[in-house]
């Protein structure tokens, strides 16, 4: 019996030194992780979410008076949601924004820089050569979009790309 009792009383001991031996090893570790992260990142955070105050329309301009960030605490939310203001002001919306809910990046579109109908100046350059002419374009597009524009002065049709200053520029086929 004392033989027992003096092994119990030994393996407690070195159970209780085990114990302080990674509790100190543990704080090590943490310490050593909180000196390697940037101030305040020590834990990670919640994700921001931007969602609309008021239900925004298609159609609309999404400027900031109607919109909100806030901390996204249901962890299962996934998908590709905006997570800044500066993501979705100025942004037209191509379905119904509801109040409360996150905004898909997918329901945001560039503001269209030329609209159908609407005259336009078309623009070819080869070199120093430079015409242009007048042009009506078939679709409504935004900067950097390739699209159908009708020459006004001849009827014939052209592909060109839409330029920040609302022409469009035509290359040689």
């Amino acid at each position: 019996m004392r033989f027992r009792r003096a092994a119990h009383a030994s393996t407690m001991n070195v159970a209780s030194g085990d114990r302080k031996r990674r509790s100190l090893a543990l704080l090590v570790a943490l310490s050593l992780c909180a000196s390697i992260l940037p101030a305040g990142q020590a834990f990670a955070e919640n994700p921001m979410a931007v969602i609309p105050t008021q239900t925004i329309y298609p159609g609309e301009i999404v400027d900031i008076k109607r919109l909100e960030e806030v901390e996204v605490t249901n962890p299962a939310l996934t998908g590709d949601y905006a997570t800044s203001t500066k993501q979705v002001v100025g942004k037209v919306t191509s379905r119904t924004l509801l109040a409360g809910r996150v905004i898909l990046v997918s329901a945001l579109r560039e503001p269209y820089t030329v609209e159908r109908g609407k005259a336009v100046r078309i623009v070819f350059t080869n070199g120093p050569l430079t015409i242009t002419a007048g042009g009506a374009p078939l679709e409504n597009a935004a900067v950097g979009d390739l699209i159908r524009v009708r020459n006004t002065d001849s009827g014939i049709i052209v592909s060109g790309t839409v330029m920040d200053d609302g022409t469009i520029h035509v290359v040689a086929k």
